[in-house]
């Protein structure tokens, strides 16, 4: 075959930095320059900021870049784009938020050299740097908190003050589970990693997978003209709080709450921890506003600052769900339901509500929200009008696989696009008055990066043997990637990606990975079995206590229904007899399964930190809850394990199997890992060892679970090329 002579290490490697370079849009802002108004339109600058590997040095660059746009006066849905300015580095920023004028932009940033380590908040005007406060100098806190859970920087309507979330200050003997948020002028209060001699060796809960560094948020609040920062009182001391933002008058803050008692569990990637919308005062005086009893997140104010939507799910049970979307009247001080649970979506509809809002999500009327969410295979755009209830979908299908919004400001939205064949862009749009959504006209930004792939979508209903009784007629999807550069009637080896989660999805959307699988002469087989998100609630649903079965089996299935299907066009064939499966997580789960179930037809395997025993993990595990969930058992705080639960993991787990593997099987691990112990793969290992099978370890000490380092993510792609080239004889 051909494609085989360009599958040299050096080559794949080439490739592979190539593809891996394309870089992705991850936030917008815009503001309309009523004073640049021209004689045919409105002009509104665009700043996108944009993130890109670089495997060379093996760093994530992150730089910004600026547009201007002009409505046309007659045509109010025309835009003409102006070329782009040239791309700026941005150096060190942790966080950065423009105000709502967009005048000003505040940037956390972290420093090197002289002052290694320590952190800066900076305010800019269009023209020079206004203010620095160094908060490490100050000491009010610990480190600011970048992350996506908590994290946030928000601007005060008139201006003058920021507000964010940072490490709370750990007095001396307090004991981490009763820790609330201290007074910032407390005497005996030390800095974070400052403990004192006694407690040296106290342990410190934190928040679990990605969040190791996250323990005690606090809510600060930076005067940029005083240079002060303060940290709120009144904060519940059983909460933990993120996600805050300014009440329109300013006078105080909401916020989302995350239970820390009896313990913490693992919180990022689940959505279904307890936690509540709070409201708190500039005098400490804390209310909250939503129900106890759910999970809260996603608090977004309207326009006008009469409403505030935020998304609810349930607690426990799948860390990833379909969530309502809740609307709280501030003047009427009631809730009401905006987006219901979809729990069986018919097929072109809208399926629910899976991801976070964008910080900027109401159109300028206050009347509507705009945001992104999985539909089956696709992520697709939708409006929500909160005087109708209705949803309506905004993206256009025929123009790219997945939109996600990133902002909609003066009714302009700003939207990253990409398709499994295509690299990320980004379009924009007007939206239209309220009733008229279906008549958006997007225009992309830049030109299109097309990458010479087929995509075709499979539609696949599990066999009569195959249906659960309690959640019968449910169907699922999977997408079949090919090149459309090789010869007619090639024979073509097939990976089968498993998605990790369970709870998440593959959307048709860019993914490095597959693209350069394909481009090297593969077909790739991404399947969305039934548990994944965007086909509604009762497939989630459906998974738990399945585990290690119903997901193994769809997995298989639509393995079968590529292989007899072929591809639509029929210019290719998929070789069975050249099969080969990985997958990450809950992905690398399902992988073990599969060549232990299946062992004569997979020819090889490469897996990413996968769950091999169910039962061993419980202990070690972030998200213990989800060890019993995942396996239909109930969970409470004071859970201990029974034989019967223990037996029942072990009995779902691939560590059963591990007998009958004849596949060779790379293991990926990360030695930080908190999710899942890299004692996990170790475990497969060491079985595997014993009996001869053949077996490689990749060991990444510095890495945790996603294995997201630049240059571990490449070390782990040519390897895993490698591995299948070697094991397939594709020499």
């Amino acid at each position: 075959m051909e494609f085989l002579a360009r599958m040299e290490p050096d080559a794949i490697s080439t490739l592979y930095r190539e593809y891996s370079g394309y870089p992705t849009p991850i936030s917008a802002f815009v503001t309309a320059n009523d004073y640049m108004a021209l004689l045919n339109g409105t002009s509104f600058t665009l700043i996108a900021e944009w993130s890109q590997s670089e495997t060379f040095q093996g760093t994530r660059l992150h730089y910004a870049q600026q547009w201007t746009l002009i409505q046309n006066y007659s045509k109010e849905t025309d835009i003409d784009i102006q070329p782009p300015s040239p791309c700026s580095l941005l150096h060190g920023e942790l966080l950065s938020s423009y105000s709502l004028s967009g005048d000003l932009k505040a940037v956390v940033r972290e420093t090197s050299g002289q002052f290694a380590g320590q952190q800066f908040l900076e305010v800019w005007s269009n023209s020079s740097l206004k203010k620095i406060i160094h908060l490490t100098a100050l000491n009010k806190h610990g480190r600011v908190y970048e992350d996506a859970q908590f994290g946030c920087l928000a601007w005060s309507t008139c201006e003058s003050r920021l507000l964010y979330v940072a490490e709370g200050k750990r007095s001396i003997g307090e004991s981490y589970t009763s820790a609330s948020s201290p007074s910032a002028g407390e005497s005996t209060a030390r800095p974070l990693g400052s403990p004192s001699e006694k407690d040296r060796s106290m342990y410190w809960e934190d928040w679990g997978e990605g969040l190791t560094s996250k323990s005690v948020p606090v809510l600060c609040v930076a005067d940029v003209a005083k240079g002060t920062v303060t940290v709120l009182q009144g904060v519940p001391s059983h909460v933990s709080p993120g996600q805050a933002l300014w009440a329109h008058d300013g006078e105080c803050v909401f916020f989302v709450g995350w239970w820390h008692e009896p313990f913490r569990l693992g919180l990022r990637f689940c959505s279904n921890r307890r936690s509540a919308l709070f409201c708190l005062d500039l005098e400490g005086n804390c209310e909250c506003l939503s129900g106890d009893t759910s999970s809260v997140s996603s608090p977004r104010l309207s326009p006008d600052g009469r409403y505030l939507v935020y998304l609810e799910g349930q607690v426990f049970g799948p860390h990833s769900q379909c969530l309502t979307m809740q609307q709280y009247d501030l003047e009427m001080r009631s809730i009401s339901l905006l987006v219901d649970v979809v729990n069986r979506p018919k097929k072109d509809e809208f399926a629910g509500l899976y991801e976070a809002l964008p910080p900027r999500c109401w159109a300028s009327d206050s009347q509507r929200v705009v945001f992104s969410s999985a539909r089956r295979n696709w992520r697709d755009l939708f409006v929500v009008d909160r005087t109708t209830r209705r949803v309506t979908r905004i993206s256009d299908p025929e123009k790219f696989g997945s939109w996600k919004l990133l902002t909609i400001q003066n009714n302009l939205m700003v939207v990253h696009c990409s398709h499994l064949n295509e690299a990320p862009r980004l379009a924009v749009a007007f939206l239209p008055l309220a009733g008229g959504e279906g008549e958006v006209s997007w225009d992309p930004l830049g030109e299109s990066c097309l990458r010479g792939a087929i995509v075709n979508v499979l539609d696949i209903i599990p066999t009569p043997q195959e249906e659960n009784p309690e959640y019968s007629g449910l169907d699922f999807g999977a997408l079949l990637v090919t090149s459309n550069h090789l010869p007619s009637r090639t024979k073509v080896p097939l990976v089968v990606f498993i998605h990790g989660g369970p709870h998440s999805q593959f959307f048709a959307e860019w993914n490095v990975t597959t693209a350069v699988l394909v481009k090297l002469g593969f077909a790739v087989l991404m399947v969305n079995y039934r548990g994944s998100t965007g086909f509604g609630q009762d497939s989630i649903l459906s998974l738990a206590g399945n585990i290690g079965s119903q997901d193994v089996k769809d997995v298989q299935r639509a393995v079968l229904t590529a292989l007899a299907d072929q591809t639509a066009e029929k210019l290719l064939t998929l070789d069975p007899d050249k099969v080969v499966v990985m997958g990450g997580s809950h992905g690398g789960f399902l992988a073990c399964h599969l060549i232990g179930q299946y062992p004569d037809f997979y020819k090889a395997c490469a897996v990413r930190n996968p769950v091999i025993n169910a039962a061993t993990l419980l202990g070690t595990s972030d998200i213990v809850d989800w060890r019993y969930s995942c396996v239909g058992l109930q969970y409470s705080y004071d859970q201990l394990p029974t034989p019967e639960a223990l037996t029942t993991m072990l009995q779902k787990s691939p560590i059963s199997y591990a007998p009958q593997i004849k596949s060779p099987v790379l293991l990926m691990l990360g030695g930080k890992d908190r999710r899942v112990s890299p004692h996990q793969g170790l475990e497969l290992y060491r079985s595997l060892k014993s009996r001869g099978s053949p077996v490689r370890l990749l060991w990444f000490a510095e890495d945790a679970h996603s294995l997201a380092r630049v240059d571990t993510q490449a070390d782990c792609f040519l390897n895993v090329v490698l591995w299948f080239q070697q094991h397939l004889h594709l020499h």
